[in-house]
């Protein structure tokens, strides 16, 4: 799934495009992986970005509109749970990641990784940066609207999927969350390749 890259206006040919990429959502075990690329605009800057897990919730929403408004492009992509089962969750960050590049118009001339890691198939040079959500303010911005775009599909998600608290622990392995799974057992939305999942659908296969 592919979210509208925003509207840029013309560029200089001197003009160097720099993304930042992040992801939201490896650990959960159930909805999609957001993977979000950000081409920000030096002539706009947005203040008070950072790690999209160093902010409040409140601040992450304030912030997403305006990183949609003033950025040069921006796009979000959504790893499903049937490709995270089939890729395995590194594969399909590294995945999204280049996806989330690629959707970008204009293009990107270098893009900056969140983490020690570069996906194979970039599209542009590409830099890893350890801790980079709170380094580099592109890959804040991408932090944040991978981190909101996911958080509002689970809150959504726990209207389809009523009981498993979707919309307060966003599908982490909470205490909560794994109760409700030993109670309802997996829903559509859930990660058969992640061990809690896997186990209730092992113990299903037996009994």
């Amino acid at each position: 799934m592919l979210e509208h890259p925003a509207a840029a206006p013309p560029l200089s040919s001197a003009g160097v495009l720099i993304a930042g990429v992040d992801e939201a959502g490896r650990g959960p075990l159930a909805g999609p992986l957001a993977v979000a690329a950000v081409i920000l605009d030096s002539t706009r800057p947005i203040s008070g970005l950072n790690d999209s897990k160093k902010l409040s919730a409140a601040k992450r929403e304030a912030l997403y509109p305006q990183i949609i408004e003033r950025a040069l492009a921006w796009c979000v992509i959504l790893i499903e749970p049937d490709e995270i089962d089939r890729l395995n969750i590194f594969q399909a960050t590294m995945t999204g990641m280049s996806r989330a590049v690629v959707g970008l118009t204009p293009a990107a001339h270098e893009a900056l990784i969140d983490g020690n890691k570069l996906p194979k198939d970039l599209p542009c040079a590409g830099r890893a940066i350890v801790g980079g959500d709170a380094l580099e303010p592109s890959i804040s911005a991408a932090s944040i609207l991978a981190k909101v775009s996911r958080d509002r599909l689970m809150v959504a998600m726990d209207a389809l999927h009523p009981g498993y608290g979707f919309a307060v622990h966003k599908g982490y392995p909470t205490p909560a969350h794994l109760a409700a799974l030993q109670q309802l057992g997996p829903c559509p939305q859930h990660r058969r390749s992640f061990a809690p999942v896997r186990l209730l659908l092992d113990q299903a296969r037996l009994f």
